[in-house]
């Protein structure tokens, strides 16, 4: 089953479950799908669709701190119940040992030693935890490592 036609069977079965926030959360990530194709007239195989999910987690995410800042707590609430969903879709995360060790590895292959090699080490790290983790992780992770 693809991830379209799962998004699909999930969203019916929010409606018949009467679940609001699934059911918002499975829509907006569908409009965004139908959106990004109609704008670059490309069919999204399952990878694409997690880029999309990806930075719906993100912009949730965000969105949090600055609910945080505004003493929003009923939208931070919403919003991480909002990432509980859209986690579902996403392959298993990594822990930031695990993200840690990919980044030592890929500076030892690349033969980074300065904070000048850090476009490389990001362009070569991103690739191996696509979808897994976070970019704010791995930047930060790449930082302690180069400095």
């Amino acid at each position: 089953m693809s991830l379209k036609e799962r998004l699909m069977a999930d969203l019916k079965d929010a409606m018949k479950e009467k679940n609001k926030i699934k059911k918002s959360v499975i829509t907006m990530v569908r409009s965004a799908i139908k959106q990004y194709e109609i704008d670059n007239r490309v069919e999204l195989d399952d990878e694409g669709i997690l880029d999309i999910i990806s930075k719906q987690v993100k912009q949730k995410k965000d969105a949090i701190e600055e609910f945080t800042k505004g003493n929003r707590y009923d939208l931070v609430d919403e919003a991480k119940a909002e990432i509980d969903v859209l986690m579902d879709y996403l392959p298993k995360q990594l822990t930031e040992e695990e993200v840690s060790q990919i980044v030592s590895q890929t500076i030892d292959e690349i033969g980074a030693n300065s904070m000048k090699d850090m476009g490389k080490v990001m362009s070569a790290v991103m690739p191996k935890v696509k979808g897994r983790t976070d970019g704010k992780t791995v930047n930060k992770l790449v930082k302690q490592f180069l400095q």
